[in-house]
């Protein structure tokens, strides 16, 4: 019963993982198509395929998780919001690296004017429908849990990510109203959703529940 209010090395292997890597990267082509006509699925799956190589990419320039998480989070929101600019002839994944190189020296000068303002307010016209109210396949895990289980589990989230689940699963706050409550951009708090529904999904799988 849901538990919320919400319904949300060897030789032999070589070739076969080179094939996995080449669907791959098909997938990921039909995906980010898919994400130009605002597929939820697509901004999921390419949240999920694509998250760690941006992730230690930046992780290595700032040398600080908290950043380089941050940093990851305004990289895919810039880039789900631009989705519509990148041209298929390069590679994706170097087109969200060179989105995050950019806002990791814009987050170095801003630090350094002590200039405080967001860099995604005029970013926020496609993320409209990013992350909505329909269900994600990380939603049948999440809202199968029993109550203590489910917050067990969040509990072994960071904090951030605990606070956008608890605001969207058990106060229901609409997006615009989690973004008004934290203060930060709309794109922002939809990615971090999406991200934490990954993660929890995850920790829940793990756990053999």
């Amino acid at each position: 019963m849901a538990c919320v209010a919400r319904h949300p090395s060897n030789l032999a292997t070589a070739p076969r993982k080179k094939r996995f890597k080449r669907t791959q990267f098909l997938d990921l082509d039909k995906y980010i198509f898919a994400a130009k006509s605002n597929d939820q699925k697509a901004f999921n799956y390419i949240l999920n395929i694509c998250w760690n190589e941006v992730y230690g990419f930046i992780l290595k320039r700032t040398q600080n998780e908290n950043d380089a998480e941050d940093i990851t989070i305004q990289t895919f929101a810039r880039a789900f919001d631009k989705i519509d600019s990148f041209n298929a002839e390069f590679q994706f994944k170097t087109w969200l690296i060179t989105i995050a190189k950019n806002i990791h020296i814009d987050t170095l000068r801003r630090s350094k004017s002590h200039l405080m303002e967001e860099s995604e307010q005029s970013h926020q016209s496609v993320m409209a429908t990013l992350a909505d109210i329909n269900p994600t396949p990380e939603d049948a895990l999440i809202t199968a849990q029993k109550l203590s289980e489910l917050r067990d589990n969040i509990k072994k989230l960071k904090p951030h990510y605990q606070e956008v689940i608890q605001l969207f699963y058990f106060q229901e706050l609409s997006y615009a109203e989690m973004a008004e409550k934290l203060q930060e951009p709309l794109s922002r708090i939809k990615v971090k959703l999406l991200r934490a529904r990954q993660l929890l999904a995850s920790i829940i799988s793990a756990s053999g529940q």
